[in-house]
């Protein structure tokens, strides 16, 4: 990615802007804006490089896509508007900018009009008095003094794009359009005007092809932040009741931290799934195991050693048996020692019943590097005989039942078992978590309720 621009107005070598003067003590702070002269005062409100984050300044560099990906609040609304004005306007109100034909895009046109035209971080909002564009409602369009214009679309009807020409673009949301593939394509044919035409993209991001097509295209640079990087701009008490709610989630990686977070096609579990498994609340257990996957070799290079504690409640016929996912314990550890002490501090924490590792690599070294800091804690060695997917697939059948829950702060894992698919692990790296996940699943749910049902055989004299 292209490293962010920086302003070029600097005080003493450093970028003037509202963060690292409150940051200065308050004697320098009163020195610094008192050393502003009357005019720069009265602009401060529309110097946008004065306030903005790091992630809302467009990237330097030869650029045609800038995607900005933020969760909910995190000020890409702001940047999109501002940096259509950067585009627009001129030195002095009637001097021409680097563009005069602006396409705003989004799902539809009452979004278009309220969000990115009249909304409190919307383009009419970040405009002052002498550059402030004249919105024509039955045209659709803000038209700017200097005779820039931006016209509104609506990504539902992709084919009110085909026939205009713009030399720029403000898409906004796209990874909730229900037409995104056919709409953005449209807009590409009408970005034709002009040296340079440029487009920028404010979404939240969400797993759909089209994002991923365009954030892996060579021309496409892209920015992004957190809710919480905007925090000062919250409402107060607004970022402590979502991260309450939505904290350690999956959808809360998604909507609050900003992050791609991909459900492979034909993955075993889905962001959907797994936000329907959450509890808050697990019941008293009738086991607890914590599972260990661990890695091949032992040094700083080494994959992470996957580590997952589990309970379960099994009374009653297996069909009523429930487990919930307690923990995420992995490390990334240099030496077997380290994977072990984690494993077994994991079992002291959760009062758990057994140890339960997976031997495929290490055979009897691993029980040998765990007895040598505990000597007496429940062991069970486990052995795959199957692939990954398939070791995999009853576990899912489970999760699909509703049988297993997941508590708050699995996001590490949650992601690598939506890139577990039919075909195999599709995620970078080795799958050590979910493998310690299956593990912990199938001694507590599958092993117990398949020797229930095997048949009894009894011996006659």
């Amino acid at each position: 990615m292209t490293k962010p621009r920086t302003s070029t107005s600097t005080t003493r070598g450093r970028r003037l802007n509202a963060g690292w003067i409150a940051s200065l003590p308050k004697a320098t702070r009163t020195e610094v804006l008192q050393g502003l002269d009357d005019a720069t005062l009265a602009a401060l409100p529309f110097l946008f490089e004065f306030w903005a984050l790091d992630h809302q300044l467009p990237p330097e560099g030869a650029w045609r896509s800038w995607v900005i990906l933020g969760g909910r609040g995190a000020g890409k609304t702001r940047a999109g508007a501002e940096w259509v004005r950067g585009r627009v306007e001129g030195a002095r109100p009637s001097d021409p900018g680097r563009s005069r034909r602006v396409a705003l895009v989004a799902e539809t046109y009452d979004q278009a009009r309220d969000v990115m035209v009249f909304g409190e971080s919307g383009i009419l909002a970040c405009s002052p008095p002498d550059r402030r564009p004249e919105w024509l409602a039955t045209r659709r369009r803000l038209v700017w003094p200097n005779g820039a214009e931006a016209q509104t679309f609506s990504a539902s009807e992709p084919e009110a794009l085909r026939g205009p020409q713009f030399d720029a673009a403000w898409v906004d949301e796209l990874a909730k359009w229900k037409k995104a593939d056919v709409a953005w394509d449209m807009l590409q044919f009408a970005l034709r005007l002009g040296d340079d035409p440029r487009q920028v993209v404010t979404t939240t991001p969400r797993d759909v092809a089209i994002l991923r097509t365009i954030l892996g295209a060579r021309s496409t640079v892209s920015t992004h932040a957190a809710t919480a990087a905007n925090r000062a701009n919250l409402a107060p008490g607004f970022l402590e009741e979502v991260e309450a709610r939505y904290g350690g989630t999956r959808t809360g990686r998604q909507e609050l931290e900003g992050l791609l977070l991909e459900d492979r096609e034909g993955a075993l579990w889905t962001t959907a799934g797994l936000e329907a498994v959450r509890t808050d609340a697990p019941p008293a257990f009738t086991r607890v195991v914590v599972a260990v996957d661990p890695p091949v070799t032992g040094h700083a290079g080494s994959d992470e050693c996957g580590i997952v504690v589990a309970g379960a409640l099994t009374e009653g016929p297996p069909a009523q048996w429930r487990a919930v996912v307690l923990e995420d314990a992995s490390v990334s550890a240099a030496k077997p020692t380290d994977w072990a002490r984690a494993a077994l501090d994991a079992v002291a924490r959760h009062g758990a019943d057994r140890l339960v590792a997976e031997v495929n690599q290490g055979g009897d070294l691993v029980e040998s590097v765990i007895r040598q800091i505990d000597a007496l804690v429940p062991y069970r060695a486990v052995r795959a005989a199957k692939g990954k997917a398939a070791r995999a697939e009853p576990v899912a059948a489970l999760y699909e039942q509703g049988r297993v829950s997941h508590l708050r702060g699995l996001g590490a894992l949650e992601d690598q078992m939506c890139q577990m698919t039919i075909r195999g692990y599709e995620g970078a790296g080795s799958p050590d978590r979910l493998d310690a996940l299956v593990w912990a699943i199938h001694d507590l749910m599958i092993l117990p309720a398949r020797d229930i049902r095997r048949p009894q055989v009894r011996t006659l004299p």
